[in-house]
């Protein structure tokens, strides 16, 4: 049975106002989802909670774990509220920008009100709670506390260039290392533990208020991640541990040498062995962190394009299939209601389509790519769309709708949206127009992002691919969440059957 027509905003955590630097899950998170209910929104979809680095330019999409979520989003207030500061510890603190983070000032600021935290906690509160944690999450958890610290040892380096003993594992050393690194262990275990009992308690606070989290989960993970050094074998590499081959895409219309992400790929063989485990134990985490699942560069779990490790270009790639009925099946088996939005952009074959129609997944459709090509089939105008899609004006990696006519639409581009809505689209009009769009449209579903429902330019814009300086900065300022705009979007919201 098909769902009703609902709508949402896209909105990530760390994009949120906050008086410290970095939107986190405290007072301005419950204020947003109380907004979202007065618009009559039913979902807010966030990016990957998973936690960032500086090296990598604090991209969610590129992490150290797949299941551990990034401390910098704990919210100052809330450790106040529950005891574990108190209010003079974050009385003063730096005069952070309101409109975008300063990741290297946030982490250094927010390290220090967390490891006092962690001092009064070690003192003597009551570690009931924290236990039960620890013990409940030790598959994942005890791996990625014990990588950091050993990484933090090593100096940084890649887990690869550890010693021996340590870069594969060693019985004996691995429990050398326990003990050498208890304190640091259980105080990463204390950050873990505080994220996520203030990310549950928004959850529920959101699902008590009709409000469902939709998240997000790369395909992906990084080589130089706790996944990696302590799975070594569901992934393609040789007998040194360095990756026979890697993640990226051909060659098309926009990449003469296509794109060349170099993850590690997966071997689907290990995996199908294994009846599929570690995939079954990241989505069932997943899925229980958030009520729906995207699955970033979907694409890649019909066939995958796979690169010999050292190539400078994605030219020299190949095709390689990968296992996804038995896969899709253990997966249906585990969890038989399967809430996921496949993301199907970009080069999509025919064994894709298939695959995302079989198991019943929702596709995304963004009209910000319809008017492109004069073609009335194409299938991101919304009068081409089914119900079983997600309709969005655009993701977070693209330019805002406002950005796209000011710096990217050609003229005969500006004309067939012009003729499409009916009069001449304009800068302060034009995300109203293809809001109006998609939410007429028979998707079940429609996300808008927050800068386009406030109509910014390419200012707001949260992620320029391909380039690794300046983006997940963005943030709402409290003053662009006025009533005027969310009464608009709640009058299209019932207009449209959404509400």
């Amino acid at each position: 049975m098909s769902e009703q027509r609902t709508s949402g905003i896209l909105l990530h955590v760390t994009s949120l106002p906050s008086a410290y630097g970095i939107g986190d899950l405290g007072p301005s998170a419950y204020r947003f989802v109380d907004l979202l209910v007065d618009a009559h929104q039913t979902y807010w979809q966030v990016l990957p909670l998973n936690p960032t680095n500086l090296a990598h330019g604090n991209s969610p999409y590129s992490s150290v774990s797949a299941f551990a979520i990034e401390p910098m989003i704990i919210s100052p207030e809330l450790l106040v509220e529950y005891g574990y500061l108190d209010p003079e510890d974050i009385a003063d603190h730096p005069p952070f920008p309101d409109d975008k983070v300063d990741y290297e000032t946030v982490f250094a600021y927010k390290r220090s009100l967390l490891d006092r935290a962690w001092e009064r906690f070690r003192r003597g509160s009551d570690r009931r709670s924290f236990d039960a944690f620890c013990l409940e999450h030790a598959a994942w958890l005890d791996p990625f506390v014990l990588f950091l610290a050993l990484k933090d040892e090593a100096g940084g380096k890649v887990w690869s260039d550890w010693p021996g003993e340590l870069r594969n594992r060693d019985t004996g050393s691995i429990e050398a290392a326990w003990k050498r690194h208890a304190n640091a262990c259980e105080r990463q275990k204390f950050f873990q533990y505080l994220v996520f009992e203030q990310w549950f308690n928004l959850k529920n606070h959101a699902a008590g208020r009709g409000v469902r989290i939709i998240g997000d989960i790369p395909i992906y993970v990084n080589y130089d991640s706790v996944d990696v050094w302590s799975n070594p074998g569901i992934f393609k590499l040789d007998d040194n541990l360095q990756p026979t081959g890697v993640a990226g895409v051909p060659p098309d219309y926009f990449s003469e040498t296509g794109q060349l992400w170099g993850n590690p790929v997966y071997d689907w063989q290990a995996l199908r062995s294994s009846g599929f485990e570690w995939w079954l134990r990241r989505l069932g985490h997943t899925l229980h962190l958030f009520d729906k699942v995207r699955i970033d560069h979907f694409r890649g779990l019909a066939s995958f394009w796979e690169v010999p490790f050292g190539e400078k270009t994605a030219v020299n790639g190949e095709w390689q299939e990968v296992p996804s009925d038995e896969f899709f099946g253990a997966v249906r088996e585990r969890f038989p209601d399967l809430p996921i939005i496949a993301e199907d952009l970009g080069f999509i074959t025919e064994d894709v389509i298939e695959l995302r129609d079989r198991f019943g997944f929702a596709g995304m459709k963004l009209v910000i790519f319809a008017f492109g090509e004069d073609n009335p089939g194409h299938p991101y105008l919304p009068h081409n769309y089914i119900a079983n899609a997600v309709a969005y004006t655009g993701t977070h990696d693209n330019n805002t709708v406002r950005g796209w006519l000011e710096e990217e639409a050609d003229e005969e581009a500006v004309l067939r949206l012009s003729k499409y809505v009916g009069h001449a689209v304009t800068t302060s009009s034009v995300h109203a127009d293809m809001i109006r769009l998609i939410m007429v449209s028979v998707a079940e579903t429609v996300i808008v992002p927050m800068q386009d429902l406030l109509g910014l330019g390419a200012e707001a814009r949260m992620n320029v691919p391909s380039t690794a300086n300046g983006n997940w900065t963005w943030r709402v300022v409290p003053e662009q969440l006025v009533a005027e705009t969310l009464m608009w979007l709640a009058d299209q919201t019932v207009r449209f059957g959404r509400a």
